[in-house]
């Protein structure tokens, strides 16, 4: 549980900074407080905290922390869910891709370009204040400057990802001058815009801060590599890559070498409330309860997911794991995964009589799918009782819609309702559990990626086995009623080829970050995005009739479209994503 006091995101009491316009070129934080009159440290400080805020600020309908609408149900790794495809039937339209149009109100992605352009008023806002406090009354301002850029450079970096051309907002400019500026800037220049606020953090911030949440050198160097790894990928105008950069991989292995951490012993512990920053997680957003507000700072971004029909959790049954992304969690003899195969055949595919799945037989599986899908007869949440809470094995009838989404849950994203950490307000289910932007995990990963991309595979493998290490140590909470020995990992003795270790480290991401909202962008940035999910939509038609006329272009679908509002405010000044 989070004391508000220690916790820098919590919400400013007494400050009046946030007011909605009609468009983010408009918005700046108004009410009690302007520009002249707030130039002391003091309420500096308070502006800090507000552009914290900015970054936790999401809701349902317009996520910023968690990507489980625009990177897993856009992906091979989930459907929708919940109760039929009209059912938020936005989220229908991204999933079936080819429905995907620009003019859709304020609702899912155009609500978040203006939910981050938001978070970037924050900050541009309390730069233009600091920027002019003397050096001599502040002794933090260097600091504060960077940690500011540092959060602004994030809300760039989630904006690019979702939407390719982006405008890039700085504090020096007026609004005169903000509305002026394009969206349409060359590829790279608009990821070196991004690095350069991301540079200034890492060259000005600590190695670490006293105040748990506040950006540190470690999380700038973090994303330092991420920057350059997606930098190097370099994509045309029909977002084909055309060149990967060597220079850049480079980069990536010289920031990622500067991130200090740890993996957590078990991998459950990143899902679990109690494990907020710990050794694991170097770049999170941070939340809370009981912190003296009405409700608290709780994260309610996976509000509409928890399992339905339980009387232990509430609305909506969203979000919900694909038979393609279960079936990749199978191994071989050795314990390692089924790279080319891994689909020829449906595990956890049919049920008994009671609303159970069978035991498997001669199966042997990655323990991190028991941490990541809710299955039918198995433990949920690590609960393998009825408590206080309830029955907490997961049932066939926790599905809402099983007739079209089939019955895998998601568990990563949920915590038991008897946890400090749980709130439910009406129907929703809101948490104090942080989320995580960055694990050490992907750090590693990302090391690993480069290296492989720079034909030097062999130094790859002991970073992918460290993953794979941790996994097969994560066993000691109930998992599977019972039947463990189901679970096999297995170490790679070696890559044979760079072929080979580039298909066994792209299969390791997606184990290990499965429904973290990561895969669709991973896709994109490989430039595999049409050729993974066109398969994987050809084979899943067969399963799941509501995908029966889904298709992926590529040139079009790899970017959300410029929100048509945005367009028409800037009066054509935007340019449109290819194909919309």
């Amino acid at each position: 549980m989070k004391n508000y006091k220690y916790y820098i995101t919590a919400i400013i009491l007494g400050l009046s900074l946030v007011s909605c316009s009609e468009d983010f070129l408009e918005y700046e934080p108004e009410g009690v407080l302007s520009s002249d009159n707030v130039a002391t440290p003091e309420n500096a400080e308070g502006l800090v905290i507000a552009a914290y805020a900015g970054i936790g600020n999401d809701e349902m309908i317009g996520p910023l922390t968690h990507m489980w609408v625009f990177g897993s149900v856009r992906s091979d790794d989930a459907y929708k869910g919940g109760g039929g495809r009209s059912d938020v039937g936005e989220i229908d339209r991204y999933e079936q891709y080819n429905l995907t149009i620009p003019d859709q109100g304020d609702f899912m992605a155009p609500r978040t370009w203006t939910n981050y352009y938001k978070a970037i008023s924050r900050a541009n806002f309390a730069l233009q204040v600091i920027n002019e406090i003397p050096d001599a009354d502040y002794a933090n301002k260097t600091i504060r400057q960077a940690e500011l850029r540092f959060l602004r450079a994030h809300s760039h970096f989630m904006l690019k990802i979702l939407f390719k051309k982006i405008p890039y907002i700085t504090e020096e400019l007026s609004q005169e001058e903000i509305a002026q500026v394009t969206n349409d800037i060359p590829n790279d220049e608009l990821w070196n815009k991004i690095a350069d606020d991301f540079l200034f953090a890492y060259e000005n911030l600590p190695q670490s801060q006293d105040e748990v949440g506040r950006a540190d050198r470690n999380a700038a160097a973090a994303y330092m590599a991420k920057v350059r790894l997606y930098q190097a990928y370099e994509q045309n105008d029909q977002h084909e890559v055309t060149n990967i950069n060597q220079s850049r991989l480079q980069e990536v292995i010289q920031y990622a070498d500067e991130v200090t951490g740890n993996l957590e012993d078990d991998f459950g512990n990143n899902f679990l409330d109690g494990f907020d920053n710990g050794p694991e997680s170097i770049w999170a957003v941070q939340f809370s309860i009981n912190d003296g507000t009405t409700v608290g700072r709780l994260s309610f971004v996976t509000g509409l997911n928890s399992p339905h029909g339980t009387g232990l959790y509430g609305c909506c049954g969203f979000h919900l794991a694909s038979q393609n992304m279960v079936n990749a969690f199978k191994t071989d003899a050795n314990g390692l995964p089924l790279l080319d195969e891994f689909n020829s055949e449906d595990i956890f595919n049919n049920l008994l009589p009671d609303g159970t799945t069978p035991p498997a037989t001669g199966l042997t599986v990655d323990p991190r799918l028991d941490h990541t899908v809710g299955i039918p007869g198995r433990p949920f949440k690590y609960r393998n009782t009825v408590n206080s809470s309830g029955d907490m094995v997961y049932n066939f009838s926790w599905a809402r819609d099983p007739g079209v989404y089939g019955y895998f849950g998601n568990m990563k994203e949920q915590q038991a309702p008897d946890c400090s950490c749980y709130k439910k307000e009406g129907p929703f289910i809101g948490t104090s559990k942080n989320i995580d932007f960055i694990r050490y995990a992907d750090v590693l990963l990302w090391k690993a990626e480069a290296l492989i991309q720079l034909d030097r595979w062999n130094e790859a493998l002991p970073l992918i086995n460290e993953v794979r290490a941790r996994a097969a140590a994560s066993t000691a909470r109930p998992l599977n009623a019972g039947a463990e020995d189901i679970y096999n990992v297995g170490l790679y003795t070696s890559f044979p080829s760079k072929e080979y270790a580039w298909k066994a480290l792209k299969f390791e991401r997606r184990l290990e970050f499965a429904m973290e909202g990561d895969r669709f962008f991973d896709l994109v940035r490989w430039g595999e995005a049409a050729q993974v999910l066109n398969a994987y939509l050809d084979e899943e038609k067969t399963k799941r009739d509501f995908l029966s006329s889904a298709e992926f272009t590529a040139g079009r679908d790899e970017y959300y479209p410029i929100p048509q509002r945005e367009i028409d405010f800037t009066g054509g000044l935007y340019k449109q994503n290819p194909g919309y």
